[in-house]
């Protein structure tokens, strides 16, 4: 089985497509435009394309914040065992915030889906 996909199919081949299944290959008493199912395609298409992008920048985000937060501190920095439990501890509290409100961002895009 090959690892490569084709490239995705267009608004117009989607349209094209949906019309055949519903009018049959000649598309007999079909009086609706391909390019208008087309261009409804191509908005959903774009919307979704919008919204993965979207999480993909979110998802960044969020890695490159627990990356820093993960950090240890510079050595020499934070010499004070009580210092640096409380270095600690705030760093803990925000990757906890940073992944509540990740939580929280992912849950509203899964309800506005």
């Amino acid at each position: 089985m090959s690892s490569k996909t084709g490239p995705s199919p267009s608004a117009a081949d989607i349209a094209e497509q949906i019309l055949q299944r519903i009018y049959g290959d000649d598309f007999a008493g079909c009086n609706i435009d391909p390019n208008e199912i087309a261009s409804l395609v191509e908005a959903g298409l774009k919307n979704h394309q919008q919204r993965t992008t979207d999480l993909l920048d979110l998802y960044d985000k969020v890695v490159e914040a627990i990356d820093l937060l993960s950090t240890p501190p510079e050595s020499g920095k934070v010499t004070d065992p009580v210092e640096l439990g409380k270095v600690l501890s705030e760093r803990l509290d925000a990757i906890r915030t940073v992944t509540t409100k990740t939580r929280e961002t992912i849950a509203k895009f899964k309800t506005s889906a």
